[in-house]
């Protein structure tokens, strides 16, 4: 509030801490704006004087403040125009192309000012209804049961089922399946009860046609509601009545708070409905599904905090014009974050993939230079991928080293090792690294495997079809153990493989085997000719 003082008694009023004739030249429009103000507030002055000759000047002191008091609330609760963060949340009175907060480019977003209203009736409470502080010794130890999905591979990433009470957040690219796998989801929950699905991005026909084209019409009978709403307090308003055993919301982003001055999909926005919805959450213990979109580089729209809010989150991976999609949980508070569910898109909608390593190996080329299969562990479930890479002549200037599915920093690390201690001329070759099945790989039980594809694309000798690899490799060329080998082994020979080379000191700890022959190796080099010497 601009602060006015009185000068003299000809009713003319300049802004406050300025003197007479040195008010600091401002902007065209600042200037506009306070001349308007100094005017409404002087014609306010005059008319209370004028309304009140017959009063003592401390009468009309009194009655002119108390008008003042009653404008600036005013002025105080109209909105004005901000810019706010849409990755810190940070707000400015003016756009600027990077944000101060995060040093972010291009992230301010025009919106308003939330208004200061009375909190909503549905986050009201009386004193006495919260919660209140229990000994330790008090608490119950009784674990609700988790509820099934009716999806085994949602199950599996979510650590085996539904926490009531818990809080999921689903992202994805668009058209990747995000929707089409709730809206399953949500048929097979209602064998438990009631389900509210709230649709902010299609009508209600669009759901209903999805829902006809997956088939799942006639198994939801009268237990899914659908709720095609953009108002938040709306949508908790019929869940807080509803009290269903599940909550969708599809997307958090085009959900809004009409009071709340920003945008649907801004930081206030989001994070201001996530609270809301976590609280209901955990007060009723409804578990929670939304549906988050991604941005151009790769993360979830909104605030981070987003993140950190909810129980669970879980990324659909894959390409949308590929057939094979891959969710995996990238945080999980009820369950592990390594398990992966893997699904095949059809015309009937995603379809569970129950052995995926027959998916990832069935296009497998056969006695291919540079192609060999290892084991990757995703959290109790071991998964065989084939590992290819291509060394092809460097045509002038540095070597790359470009890797799809391997970090390639692990890749280049690799290639260290093999020119240091094989002798592997690598400097001016061109290193191709590439995981086929469009799986990601971060553990490093994958190193040799990398590491021996490589010298067989350099070396061009093709590696035996019936041979699996599994190690990590460290900077002095040792081979070091992995954990789990049994699992990883049982698998390969459920596939077929017959011969395996794992790290020495896996195979003298190793308890019952699958038949198969098995070769312990200490050093990158013995594994290099026991690869392309057999």
């Amino acid at each position: 509030m601009i602060l006015l003082q009185k000068v003299g008694t000809c009713g003319k009023f300049v802004s406050g801490g300025a003197k007479r004739g040195h008010e600091r030249r401002l902007p065209w429009r600042a200037r506009t704006e306070r001349q308007q103000v100094v005017r409404r507030f002087a014609s306010m002055f005059t008319r209370t004087r004028r309304a009140s000759r017959r009063c003592s000047a401390q009468e009309t002191t009194q009655r002119f403040l108390a008008k003042l008091v009653v404008v600036s609330r005013a002025m105080a609760k109209k909105a004005r125009k901000v810019f706010s963060c849409g990755h810190c949340g940070h707000t400015e009175p003016k756009w600027l192309g990077r944000c101060p907060g995060c040093d972010t480019w291009g992230s301010l977003i025009a919106g308003f000012e939330a208004e200061q209203r009375a909190p909503s009736r549905i986050n009201r409470r009386s004193p006495g209804e919260g919660s209140r502080p229990v000994p330790l010794g008090e608490v119950g130890t009784d674990r609700a049961p988790r509820r099934s999905t009716g999806i085994e591979e949602l199950d599996r990433v979510l650590g085996g089922g539904i926490v009531p009470g818990s809080m999921t957040l689903i992202g994805g690219d668009p058209g990747i399946g995000k929707s089409t796998l709730l809206l399953a989801a949500s048929a097979s929950l209602c064998s438990h009860g009631k389900v509210l699905y709230a649709s902010g991005e299609e009508s209600l026909a669009q759901t209903r046609m999805r829902a006809d084209r997956l088939g799942l019409s006639s198994k939801v009978g009268d237990q899914l509601f659908l709720l095609a709403e953009t108002d938040g307090e709306r949508v908790l308003a019929e869940a807080e009545a509803m009290q269903p055993t599940a909550l969708v919301i599809d997307s958090i982003q085009t959900l809004h708070l009409p009071e709340l001055g920003s945008a649907p999909g801004s930081v206030a926005q989001v994070r201001e409905l996530t609270a809301v919805l976590l609280g209901f959450a955990k007060r009723t213990g409804t578990p929670t599904f939304l549906v988050g979109h991604v941005t151009k580089d790769g993360a979830i729209a909104g605030p981070k905090v987003l993140e950190h809010m909810v129980d669970t989150v879980l990324y659909f991976e894959g390409d949308r014009y590929h057939a094979y999609r891959i969710l995996r949980a990238h945080k999980n508070r009820f369950g592990s974050v390594s398990e992966i569910g893997v699904f095949e898109m059809r015309e009937e909608g995603l379809v569970e993939v129950a052995d995926p390593s027959a998916v990832f190996l069935a296009e497998r080329p056969q006695s291919a230079a540079g192609s060999i299969v290892t084991s990757s562990l995703s959290g109790s479930r071991p998964v065989l991928v084939e590992i290819q890479v291509l060394a092809n002549s460097c045509q002038g200037g540095a070597a790359r080293r470009t890797s799809v599915g391997v970090d390639h920093v692990r890749v280049a690390l690799l290639a260290a090792v093999l020119e240091k201690h094989l002798g592997l001329c690598l400097s001016d070759q061109d290193l191709f690294v590439n995981v086929a099945g469009g799986l990601s790989l971060d553990e490093p039980a994958v190193d040799l495997a990398v590491a021996l594809a490589m010298a067989s694309s350099v070396r061009n000798k093709p590696c035996d079809p019936s041979l699996i690899v599994t190690g990590e490799v460290g900077l002095a060329g040792e081979v070091r153990s992995v954990n789990q080998v049994e699992l990883r082994l049982i698998e390969a020979a459920k596939m077929g493989f017959s011969t395996a080379i794992v790290p020495e000191g896996n195979q003298s700890r190793l308890g019952k085997t699958p038949p198969m022959l098995i070769r312990g190796v200490r050093t990158l080099e013995e594994a290099v000719e026991a690869t392309l010497e057999m």
